[in-house]
Parts: structure tokens; sequence; C-alpha cells
């Protein structure tokens, strides 16, 4: 009876770790070839929370030549404090930003320089402003 209690005091443990551990979960939206340069695309939203400080979205395939990016913020206010964009080619482009982001806000455009690059992923590093606020959902789009 003991080492039953015992397996089930660690089997909850466990699952409460996991959960805790667990820092983001993405939603990649269905993807569309048909997107015309000049029109947003959304890439994906990732769940950022409180325990966690910085998340990475992989951008689905096929991969493209997006030359701008912005953030918009539902739930909880955001400070997003450094970014990189990495590539086809494997090479990151660190981008300098330092934007506050408040509740049902958007970030300002950033501009990629790419080039001839296709993006494949976007890393950033943020804080959700307190414990309270509990998540936000972070939605990335960019623009051909």
């Amino acid at each position: 009876m003991i080492i039953m209690k015992h397996i089930l005091i660690l089997i909850c443990i466990g699952a409460f770790s996991f959960n805790t551990l667990q820092a983001q979960k993405v939603i990649h939206p269905h993807h569309n070839n048909n997107v015309k340069a000049g029109s947003w695309r959304v890439l994906g939203t990732v769940h950022a929370k409180h325990t966690a400080d910085h998340d990475a979205l992989n951008v689905p395939g096929p991969h493209d030549y997006y030359r701008k990016i912005k953030f918009k913020v539902t739930d909880s206010p955001v400070n997003i404090q450094r970014l990189v964009a990495r590539y086809d080619d494997g090479a990151p482009e660190n981008i300098n930003t330092r934007v506050e982001i408040p509740k049902g806000g958007e970030s300002r455009v950033i501009d990629l320089k790419g080039g001839k690059r296709k993006l494949k992923s976007i890393e950033f590093w943020y804080d959700t402003k307190g414990f309270l606020n509990g998540k936000a959902d972070v939605t990335v789009f960019a623009m051909k």
C-alpha cells in the first residue's frame, strides 16, 4: 500500500513537472501558397508563459523570401528584448530591438535583411510583464 502511494506521488510530481517545463505551444496555420507580395501572412502563434523567457517559431514550409515581420499580442502584454531570424542557409540575423507590446497591440514593422535567403525560423526573447498576467498569445506575421 505504501509503495502504491509513493508511485502515485511520483506520477503526480512528474505530470506537474512536465506541465511547468513545457514553455510553449506553437500553432501553425494552414499554409496558403497564394499569398501575394505586400500582404501579411500568419506564420504561427506562440503561447508565451511567464515561466519562460524565449521561444522559437519554425516557419511552416515551403519557405519564402519574407522582407518584413511584426508581432500581435493578446491576453497579456509582452516585452520583446531580442530577435534572431534564421534563414535556409543556416545564417542568423540578429535584430537589435526592444519593443513593448500592450495586450491587444501590435509591434512596429521590423525589416529583415534576408536578401536571397528564405526565412526558416524566428527566435525571440521576452518577458510577459508579471506573474499575475499569465500567458500571452504572440502571433507572428510576415510580408514578402
